[in-house]
């Protein structure tokens, strides 16, 4: 039984990842030296190839979110959320065919120019904020969140206050501040370019240590049959009946999916840069096709290492999780089953998860908020001074999600968390591409309805959600699985914009 310390060989590993990581990064920035292009600094130059870009995918939708969240949920119900990886190729397969060919023959810079060339730029300005705050709430929040906490079981560190200029601060909101500057550090210098060359690297390193631990997992386990025949057999499927305890029935995942998954994969600022900076057509459709073959992978190299966790602790290998809701699962099966040494490798692809989401969040945020409000406030405005406006950007959203982060400790599962939110932002924004790429009907007038109404739908339920165990709710009784709500909005947000295109 390997030691469940870490030990000075792997804090020299983790350190030259990350100082490797930041320089490369600084490098690419340097390197272009016309920064004063906004093309440049937001969308490389419009140089991606294929590979980068489904590397880039790849890399920014796997987070710390990802590795942590998903190996506990397979801890508690098996395979189950595995079917959000899977349904997620369908997505990929989506941009590719459907929406990737519009974006780039409409030369947009942003999604929100998009939308504006397809409606108004009422829906422009409307998306361009849901874009930045889905961006710092979701993609930044839970991914520093999550990298706190796996930090935190690798390190063995509680989450206790030290005291700071005699103010009083948790250890976990430390480290989230921590990783925040390092990542903004090389993707203000940088901008798109840094945020996909390091994205590309930290791609391999993350599938390298995950694939690694699987075997090692596997192997203290007795194999994949030991593992099969220690579990029930519902645990090994990915499809659930209704009465299902993970509460992800198969018909809420079939309903539901497609909502999240077209506003991720197809309608998210953050997701649909890499495409955007294509440097063909022909790139920017077989980019997502290769992301859609990596997408495979995570059922196998996130989800069951879960399920292995359950089994060695069952069996005796390892001792119990100290977190009663599995999120300390990946860091438990790092600390416990790897030599020293490789815990580092392991827990430096942990550290590229969670900064290549972030720094791809980020520079997203930076590109909406200058190119959709403010040269929209001030056209004049030259390409330096732009750039400059949108590193400004970049700093202050990373400030706003380091104080929103703790909060996230409100939801007893991450990746459910996650997607909440996700449910509850995507329909109306989902709505509007899907029917105003598939008709000509749907109308500025009904696209601008559609997305006002629809958020303000999505908030009073996030709102419900929220307190639904709070005294003054409880008589609501709120218990709507989170997919089947997004379904829901969905289709309420595709009559409102039927009526208001028809009007």
């Amino acid at each position: 039984m390997k030691g469940a310390t870490i030990g000075n060989i792997d804090i020299a590993v983790i350190i030259g990842y990350i100082l490797l990581i930041v320089g490369i990064g600084i490098w690419a920035g340097l390197k272009k030296k016309k920064h004063g292009d906004g093309s440049s600094y937001f969308l490389a130059g419009g140089i991606l190839t294929w590979p980068i870009i489904g590397l880039a995918l790849f890399s920014t939708n796997i987070s710390t979110v990802h590795l942590v969240s998903l190996a506990q949920e397979g801890y508690i119900n098996g395979l189950a959320y595995g079917a959000f990886e899977w349904m997620a190729i369908f997505a990929l397969v989506i941009l590719s065919f459907f929406f990737a060919p519009f974006y780039i023959k409409s030369k947009v810079t942003t999604l929100p120019d998009f939308l504006e060339k397809r409606y108004s730029y009422h829906s422009r300005d409307w998306l361009a904020v849901l874009s930045i705050i889905s961006a710092v709430f979701i993609h930044i929040g839970f991914t520093l969140y999550t990298g706190a906490i796996v930090l935190e079981g690798i390190f063995g560190i509680n989450n206790e206050l030290v005291s700071i200029f005699g103010i009083n601060i948790e250890v976990r909101f430390l480290l989230i501040a921590s990783i925040a500057a390092i990542t903004a550090l090389y993707t203000i210098i940088g901008g798109l370019l840094a945020v996909v060359l390091t994205e590309s690297i930290q791609t391999i390193v993350l599938l390298a240590g995950s694939i690694t631990l699987t075997f090692i997992g596997l192997d203290y386990a007795g194999g994949w049959s030991e593992v099969v025949n220690s579990v029930e057999p519902v645990k090994m499927t990915v499809l659930r009946s209704a009465d299902d305890p993970s509460g992800l029935p198969w018909y809420s995942i079939l309903l539901g999916y497609p909502v999240i998954g077209i506003w991720y994969w197809c309608a998210d600022q953050t997701i649909v840069q890499r495409v955007l900076g294509a440097k063909s057509d022909y790139h920017a459709r077989l980019g997502p096709i290769f992301a859609g073959f990596l997408k495979l992978l995570p059922v196998f190299i996130f989800v069951f290492p879960g399920v292995i966790c359950f089994v060695l602790i069952q069996n005796g290998t390892i001792p119990a999780l100290k977190n009663v809701n599995g999120s300390d699962t990946f860091s438990h099966l790092i600390t416990h089953l790897l030599p020293v040494g490789l815990k580092g490798v392991v827990a430096a692809a942990l550290l590229a998860a969670l900064m290549s989401t972030v720094s791809g969040a980020l520079n997203s945020m930076a590109t909406l908020f200058s190119y959709d409000i403010y040269k929209r406030l001030k056209p004049e405005i030259n390409h330096e001074k732009l750039v400059r406006i949108g590193r400004i950007a970049t700093f202050i959203g990373m400030l706003v999600a380091i104080f929103w982060s703790p909060l996230l400790a409100h939801y007893d599962s991450i990746f459910q968390g996650i997607n909440t939110l996700i449910c509850y932002i995507a329909p109306p924004i989902t709505a509007v591409f899907l029917w105003g790429i598939l008709s000509k009907k749907a109308s500025a007038y009904g696209a601008k309805l559609t997305l006002y109404l629809g958020s303000l739908f999505g908030f009073i339920v996030f709102i419900i959600d929220w307190n639904k165990n709070a005294d003054w709710l409880t008589w609501l009784n709120y218990d709507i699985p989170f997919m089947i709500m997004s379904f829901y909005l969905f289709i309420l947000s595709s009559v409102v914009l039927l009526i208001g295109s028809y009007f």
